[in-house]
């Protein structure tokens, strides 16, 4: 999202992560994505360096001024370690997901309070904190649609709705084939 708004021309490689190409591989031994190898061959492998590297080239909505680092913090630490062992309880010995998810949910409280408040976490435009959450918020919604739908949260319920219904959204959920390597 912060590399569409920011217009950052970039070449898109879809990849599937079950047969990650050796191109990758030897850009990002992680092997994680997202992944991004700049002109200068300096490799960014983390969502918020991406997002930061993207809106200084080019910054139309002024997201870098709505940066809520505490916000961000608690979004990539506990909440992220309880999102992981609720959507994949299987990879990690001892977890239980509901009690995992039952730990998440003061994130999405303090979240709802600020948004019971403004429109978006960054106050009345969407902005950078905004973006740098939504997707994990997403993941932990769609994890069951059903129950989160039930909670009584609804400024965080129709902040998601926003986000997952803007034209920005729908701009970067295109579809793109597979990308393969060239074979000599």
């Amino acid at each position: 999202m912060a590399i569409y708004i920011s217009g950052a021309e970039y070449e898109h490689r879809e990849i599937l992560l079950r047969e990650k190409p050796l191109e990758m591989l030897a850009s990002s031994p992680k092997g994680t994505v997202p992944v991004l190898v700049l002109p200068d061959g300096r490799v960014l492998e983390e969502s918020l360096d991406i997002m930061h590297w993207a809106l200084t080239q080019n910054d139309p909505e002024n997201w870098l001024n709505s940066v809520n680092q505490n916000l961000i913090d608690a979004n990539d630490g506990p909440f992220k370690s309880a999102l992981d062992r609720y959507k994949y309880p299987t990879r990690y010995d001892q977890s239980n997901p509901d009690e995992e998810r039952d730990k998440a949910c003061p994130h999405l409280e303090r979240l709802n309070q600020i948004l019971s408040h403004q429109a978006f976490l960054a106050g009345s435009r969407r902005g950078f904190t905004d973006v740098a959450l939504f997707p994990f918020i997403r993941q932990f919604a769609n994890t069951d649609r059903a129950w989160f739908d039930s909670l009584p949260l609804q400024p965080l319920q129709h902040w998601l709705e926003q986000l997952l219904t803007s034209r920005l959204f729908d701009a970067i959920m295109t579809k793109y084939p597979r990308w393969t390597s060239l074979k000599l």
